[in-house]
């Protein structure tokens, strides 16, 4: 209708309902079309700001996505300031590759400061993960020292429960309970509680090294828009475009493929699965 497929609100009856809920299955299975059949693992393409840093530019966001603890002769990773409350939390956050994202793994790997006494390993007691869209269209300069932001700048549309971290030097991989589908493009990784004190000046820190998203961006030739804060998107569909970057492009009825909303897959297969059984 119009040029567009849009998703359907439930009625009163079961079975009207569960109708509804099938031609939302094929919306998807739709949009399932737009995605990269490969599963990949670098799916976050920018790091964008810290809640803290303790020596910028050195110990900055975005050596979390280097591949290696050393560059050079020099330690690569990220550090919080310091804290006397181990319960004082920190978050890192992360602009993916695609505006739509299916993520089914986060890895996250703790700090090891192989030039300190004993080799601590500065880890978080936990790790939760958000995922969502920016509210703003222009956000807090992350070159900025302060490395200050503002949390109502996003509405994050998922939140992971918390996966406990251990305090040792490797890649921790952190499986969703279900795939995700991430409208906007951002991700948040909290990092919640610390457990390492420094020798040096007795106050706690979280050091992470490395950062990955693993999960399926969407192709080059689709983009999505988001006219709104709703959550309501259009994808649009580009194929002569190639690789070239679609967002400025406006939205137009020879662009427009499929407009969804898309609160929460989960809780759709959820409804799926109830109004189901009702009706069967």
């Amino acid at each position: 209708m119009n040029n567009l497929i849009d998703t359907v609100g439930h009625k009163q009856n079961d079975c009207d309902e569960l109708e509804c809920l099938r031609k939302n299955h094929r919306i998807y299975t739709l949009l399932a079309q737009a995605f990269n059949p490969f599963v990949r693992k670098d799916c976050i393409s920018e790091a964008v700001i810290a809640s803290s840093t303790d020596n910028y530019p050195e110990e900055s966001i975005h050596n979390t996505l280097e591949p290696f603890d050393r560059i050079d002769t020099r330690a690569s990773y990220w550090s919080s300031e310091g804290q006397n409350n181990p319960a004082v939390p920190e978050t890192l956050l992360y602009k993916l590759m695609t505006k739509m994202c299916i993520v089914t793994e986060i890895h996250v790997q703790p700090f090891q400061a192989y030039f300190q006494y004993n080799f601590p390993i500065y880890s978080s007691k936990a790790v939760r993960f958000r995922m969502g869209h920016k509210l703003q269209s222009e956000m807090t300069d992350s070159s900025t020292s302060s490395n200050k932001w503002a949390d109502d700048e996003f509405i994050w549309t998922y939140t992971s429960p918390e996966f406990p971290m251990v305090q040792e030097n490797c890649l921790q991989k952190f499986k969703l309970p279900e795939p995700v589908l991430c409208i906007g493009g951002y991700m948040q990784v909290e990092l919640l509680g610390r457990v390492q004190r420094q020798e040096m000046d007795g106050l706690y820190y979280i050091c992470i090294s490395h950062v990955q998203a693993v999960g399926r961006p969407l192709l080059p030739r689709f983009d999505i828009e988001m006219p709104d804060s709703s959550g309501r998107c259009a994808l649009k569909y580009l194929p002569e475009t190639g690789k070239r970057t679609l967002s400025s492009q406006p939205l137009t009825r020879e662009t427009v493929h499929l407009l969804v909303f898309v609160p929460s897959l989960q809780d759709y297969y959820r409804e799926a699965q109830e109004v189901g059984n009702k009706c069967y």
